[in-house]
């Protein structure tokens, strides 16, 4: 009977293994603009004082209310234990440590307070505690090192809006520069630095004025403040910010630290206290669009810096001194990868992880290493450890992104432009493309200009791949990651070179087989609008374009816009170089050329590219019979953050280009 009774078991037991190693695996899909709302964001990493923990934020899409909601969560540094912090509706930011490591605070607006207040949550658990009352708009703060009192940076308290009828006030404008995205019109409300007391919960005023001061850090023994601010007679019309220091008390008088006329910012203590690592352009104009960020280092008492990254030439930026002050800590832009290095005092460069991959925040570990946020191709950004030169996952927020995904894979290439430039690209293929058939092909193109696209993980271009078609991102002349006069290249000269830079890249993949020459399409936001725009401007061979956030008449920006000092530097005043103007802007100038049926988008309220630039192309097209269509995302800036309008521009770009870049019956099947 037990012989029986054992077989029976032993028989259903392999039974059961059958079943489940028979069970079919789910079969992998394509990306749908649907899986916008499945993905997280996560940034801000925050590594604890004991080193046993990284605090980050993590924000998700809440279909209900068609919103991104944040919340403040830590991972263990070994990666086995995560914790979520906060979980409220209304969402939390800026999360930082006490220098004793028992609390973490962060900025929020819940429970209907007015403007983001600092909240103060034991980090073992509980209700966080709303320290402040503030009736400003509090920017920026950061903890002394003995933990009583905080750094604050508050912008004036805005008292247009009236109480009693609720109606805001006429906007009277007397600035040069007078208006941006997302902040709107631009008053003279300064943003000043305060000491607030923790246990007292006392404000005390540290700067005075008409000027703006940001990016606060104390000295490691707590005396003085070290910030960021343009004092020039008037800051609209230059970016000429200075390095200050401030004794950490009320009534100091600040001392100006750097006194380069370009860019001096990102102020970081020396673990001594004895020098100050930041960040200086290299150029010292009143317009530095073209440039790249190089770490300098200077005397905490000041003087002469001496200059790290200069013979690089390459972008650094988020500088961070090593816990043992031997060091400073970069990222590096450098073609269409972003890589860790550190920086020796004497200016010795060392590479410390690198490859295929896009490195994010980089915060130092007082204990050694450091915390990271990194993307790669098929994979979103997650938290990571450095330690020495491994790189080790701590987060795993992603896998359930990935887990039901097939995913385009990611190769880079080079090309040549007709005058001989050689350009850096990525091109996206396929899940399952045929092999040596000719693909429908888009030339997503980034915006800025002054950006790359790199070897992280590209959701536009994933989703574009996602629907069939060949993908590729162009580092065309204007972006970085190669250098200062390749960036500086197109100055004064858009729709020139980066156009041609565009259609060597086209060149290329045509002649090796890659993209079918009678199924090309173009797009892009920003820059890569204005891009789009002018490539459907210069030639007819894109079959279809879809053109987000561009402009094309550039004389009708002038004023509209937020790049006044721009446009003034680097083209001139319109009436006085007309004729510059007037070349650049051929696409609107010369719309009879254009043959391209074209999709315009924008935001409703966008002032960094008015939605006017699209409006007035697409009513170009359309006066000249061209096939066209406008679609404007109502109370949305120049990014498109409302999860459903994302998931909607996603799928219009999948239905314009599936509607002129695919055989009918391709199109009909997806």
């Amino acid at each position: 009977m037990n012989k029986l009774l054992v077989l029976l078991l032993a028989a259903g037991t392999a039974l059961a293994q059958t079943a489940v190693a028979q069970t079919p695996t789910p079969a992998k899909r394509p990306l749908t603009p649907s899986d916008v709302t499945r993905l997280s964001l996560l940034g801000d990493p925050q590594v604890s004082p004991d080193g046993k923990w990284v605090a980050y934020v993590q924000s998700s899409v809440d279909v209900s209310k068609d919103k991104r909601n944040a919340d403040v969560w830590m991972i263990s540094w070994d990666g086995k234990e995560s914790v979520q912090l906060t979980n409220s509706p209304d969402g939390e930011s800026t999360p930082r440590w006490s220098p004793n490591g028992r609390y973490l605070s962060f900025l929020s607006s819940r429970n209907g307070t007015t403007g983001s207040q600092l909240w103060l949550m034991d980090r073992r658990g509980g209700e966080g505690k709303k320290l402040t009352e503030l009736k400003g708009e509090l920017e920026e703060y950061e903890w002394a090192p003995d933990g009583k009192k905080i750094a604050f940076v508050i912008r004036d308290k805005d008292y247009s809006d009236s109480a009693k009828t609720k109606i805001r006030t006429p906007y009277v404008l007397d600035r040069y520069h007078f208006k941006e995205d997302v902040k709107g019109y631009l008053d003279r409300r300064a943003a000043h630095l305060y000491l607030f007391d923790v246990e007292k919960k006392t404000l005390d005023t540290l700067t005075r004025g008409q000027y703006d001061e940001s990016s606060p850090v104390w000295s490691p023994d707590g005396s003085r403040i070290a910030f960021v601010s343009n004092r020039t007679p008037d800051p609209d019309r230059n970016e000429n910010t200075d390095i200050w220091v401030i004794d950490a008390k009320k009534g100091a008088a600040m001392k100006q630290l750097t006194a380069w006329p370009g860019i001096d910012n990102n102020p970081q203590w020396s673990p001594d206290g004895k020098r100050i690592a930041y960040l200086r352009s290299t150029a010292p104009d009143n317009f530095i669009m073209y440039d790249q960020p190089v770490l300098a280092l200077v005397s905490a008492e000041g003087g002469e810096p001496t200059l790290l990254s200069k013979s690089l030439d390459r972008p650094v930026r988020n500088p961070r001194w090593s816990a043992d002050g031997q060091t400073i800590g970069v990222l590096v832009e450098d073609d269409r990868r972003t890589y860790v290095a550190t920086y020796s005092s004497s200016g010795q460069l060392t590479k410390v992880a690198a490859g295929d991959r896009a490195f994010g925040d980089l915060e130092p570990r007082k204990t050694g290493g450091w915390a990271v946020l990194m993307s790669e191709p098929q994979l979103p950004t997650e938290v990571y450890a450095v330690e020495g030169s491994t790189v080790r996952r701590l987060t795993t927020v992603q896998d359930e992104f990935v887990a039901p995904l097939q995913l385009a894979s990611v190769e880079g290439f080079t090309s040549r432009s007709k005058d001989g430039t050689q350009v850096s690209n990525l091109l996206f293929r396929p899940v399952n493309a045929p092999s040596g058939q000719k693909l429908p092909t888009i030339f997503f193109i980034h915006g800025g200009p002054v950006s790359q696209d790199n070897f992280g993980f590209d959701l536009s271009r994933q989703m574009l791949a996602a629907g069939g078609f060949a993908v590729v991102a162009v580092n065309y002349r204007g972006s970085n990651g190669r250098g200062l006069e390749f960036c500086k290249a197109i100055y004064g000269d858009w729709g020139n070179k980066e156009v041609m830079d565009i259609h060597g890249a086209v060149d290329y993949l045509v002649k090796n087989g890659t993209a079918d020459p009678d199924r090309l399409g173009i797009g892009g936001w920003s820059y890569g609008g204005i891009l789009t725009n002018y490539s459907i401007a210069t030639d007819t061979r894109f079959k279809a374009a879809a053109s987000g956030a561009g402009s094309s008449m550039q004389f009708t920006m002038y004023g509209s816009d937020q790049y006044v000092n721009q446009y003034e530097n680097e083209l001139g005043q319109p009436w006085k170089a007309f004729e510059k103007w007037q070349k650049v802007s051929y696409p609107f100038l010369k719309a009879d050329r254009i043959k391209t049926p074209t999709l315009f988008m924008g935001g409703e309220k966008d002032f960094n590219v008015p939605i006017a630039g699209s409006e007035q192309m697409y009513q170009a097209l359309k006066s000249l019979g061209i096939q066209t269509q406008l679609i404007v995302y109502p109370g949305q800036f120049h990014g498109i953050s409302v999860p459903s309008y994302q998931k909607d521009r996603f799928q219009r770009y999948l239905d314009w280009f599936g509607t002129y870049l695919k055989p009918k019956a391709i199109a009909e099947k997806q």
